[in-house]
């Protein structure tokens, strides 16, 4: 299939498989695509144009996966690559030169704000950041040398909508590309292309491969001309996903819409019970106490608010870190998407190479955890954050009281 079919209720139908992707006579009609695991691919003959030369160029198995990204969001296939950091590399490499301008939110993934300050800004591209809520900080900071507009929605750890189409408007005019992190809902969610992005940008790794078992990215387009780019880069980078990932991802592609499905509406739960904790300064939902974002997620998120929230806990840094120890059920680890619950802190985990005052503008302070939810049930992921607010109490009780102690 070249487009992506949905259920009765609007979601995306499990089946993602495009034509010809496994099922044929040369694997006896497989059900499972095949892992074309090879490095090279036999010539007929000095004239003869094979579909695959050589693995670090294109390879079957990665082609299957990169038919079905393409059908997520009704578009070109994809172009996938080692990691979701390699699919960016790519994307700069293939729109930035030095002397030219790029224009950043500033609350995206932190390592891309890494790439952009540390490896992009020293060979002489500039970059600007901006808060890309506000479409009306890109329209003042577009100028003649801007040749990409790259933001994140929903905001990586913050959860902040930005709107795609006000984006569009804000650098109609220019000649900037519009480059959209899509990794937290995947196309399952949110299709960046139908509301004016010119590129969806993934990390394969999470949501879409959702099993912690492979690392990936992938670049989508409609535009065969910036598709071509972005595969000559790889091709001279060598940063191709390997065969062996993308068959694994491929599997992970099968039950992404059934996951995040259950996933979006479990994190909706735990949002709402998070908002009446005392122990919460500030809660990160998409539509649960935000009423400015209720709008964008009917249009834009399809209604859906994803399946990552992210909170703040009183108490700062060693109220974060009573917290974290005492659970039992949500994993700690530097990671989103997978099919276990997750629990990252951002200051120091995701966004510890970005300057304190960096994090402090956009809302990442010591005390905030980000949540991703897996496939465990609402309740017992909620009676394990209710252990995790009960102990770290108990421990600053505790302390006070040793104070107390010492102190008479």
């Amino acid at each position: 299939m070249g487009v992506t079919l949905h259920t009765s209720d609007g979601w995306p139908s499990a089946d993602l498989l495009c034509p010809g992707v496994g099922r044929g006579p040369d694997d006896g009609h497989a059900l499972v695509p095949p892992l074309v695991q090879t490095t090279t691919f036999v010539r007929r003959g000095i004239e003869s144009k094979a579909t695959h030369q050589y693995s670090r160029v294109s390879n079957p198995t990665v082609s299957a996966l990169e038919e079905a990204l393409g059908s997520l969001e009704g578009t070109l296939p994809a172009a996938c690559f080692t990691t979701g950091l390699a699919a960016e590399t790519a994307l700069f490499l293939a729109l930035l030169r030095s002397g030219d301008h790029v224009i950043c939110g500033r609350s995206v993934y932190g390592g891309t704000t890494r790439l952009l300050r540390d490896i992009l800004q020293p060979l002489g591209v500039r970059c600007s950041f901006v808060d890309a809520t506000r479409p009306e900080q890109i329209a003042a900071a577009i100028n003649e040398h801007t040749k990409l507009v790259f933001v994140e929605t929903p905001a990586n750890p913050t959860l902040e909508i930005t709107d795609i189409r006000a984006c569009r408007e804000a650098i109609r005019g220019s000649n900037a590309i519009l480059a959209v992190d899509n990794t937290f809902l995947t196309g399952a969610l949110q299709r960046p292309l139908d509301h004016g992005a010119d590129v969806s940008v993934y990390s394969t790794t999470k949501f879409i491969d959702g099993h912690s078992v492979a690392l990936g990215g992938a670049l989508v387009t409609r535009d065969a001309t910036l598709l071509d780019r972005f595969r000559f880069v790889r091709k001279c980078t060598g940063a191709i996903q390997t065969p062996f990932n993308a068959w694994l991802t491929i599997q992970g592609v099968k039950t992404l819409p059934v996951r995040l499905r259950h996933q979006s509406e479990t994190a909706r739960q735990i949002a709402e019970w998070l908002s009446g904790r005392d122990e919460v300064c500030a809660l990160h939902y998409p539509g649960v106490g935000d009423e400015r974002s209720v709008a964008l997620l009917e249009e834009q998120q399809s209604g859906v608010g994803g399946a990552v929230v992210s909170f703040d806990i009183r108490g700062g840094y060693e109220a974060a870190d009573r917290f974290v120890s005492a659970l039992t059920l949500c994993t700690l680890a530097e990671h989103v998407g997978s099919v276990e619950t997750l629990i990252t802190h951002p200051a120091s985990m995701t966004h510890a190479d970005v300057p304190a005052d960096a994090r402090a503008v956009v809302g990442i302070t010591p005390g905030l955890l980000r949540l991703s939810v897996g496939l465990e049930p609402a309740e017992d992921i909620i009676r394990d954050l209710a252990a995790g607010f009960a102990a770290s109490q108990r421990r600053t009780s505790e302390e006070g009281a040793a104070r107390c102690a010492a102190s008479a």
